[in-house]
């Protein structure tokens, strides 16, 4: 997560002209719904294009679980997803072993910080597929 709450409420009340520019990275909102309480979760994360579709990674900073986002869109993997002032239905899905490796290198490019994260876990850190469902 980047900012949490405050960071969801500006980018939410500015269409992104506060929030989707990150420490030299871009950022979109991801809102899933909770795989316990199925309220909805609003997550800011950096993300990168791959033609359509939108990567976001799970990796919680290197910890060894998953952080919860991921878990929800496990359970379910209809999301939203705010890219500036767009908002939009999307199917999210875990990049398959063939396309991770270059998946990476894009998220990676974006934030170099990922390797480190991947040294502190055995846990592979995913990289997710966000395939846009509505216009």
């Amino acid at each position: 997560m980047l900012f949490g709450k405050e960071h969801v409420e500006r980018y939410r009340a500015t269409d992104g002209a506060e929030g989707h520019e990150w420490q030299g990275t871009t950022a979109l909102i991801l809102t899933t719904k909770g795989r316990k309480t199925g309220r909805r979760h609003d997550t800011p994360l950096i993300y990168q294009r791959h033609g359509d579709d939108y990567l976001v990674v799970a990796s919680k900073g290197g910890a060894d679980a998953p952080p919860s986002w991921y878990l929800n869109l496990q359970a379910d993997p209809e999301v939203e997803v705010q890219v500036l002032g767009d908002r939009f239905q999307a199917t999210a899905r875990t990049a398959t072993p063939e396309e991770k490796p270059e998946l990476w290198q894009i998220m990676t490019a974006a934030w170099p910080a990922y390797d480190e994260y991947q040294t502190k876990t055995d846990r592979e850190i995913p990289v997710i597929v966000l395939e846009r469902t509505s216009p």
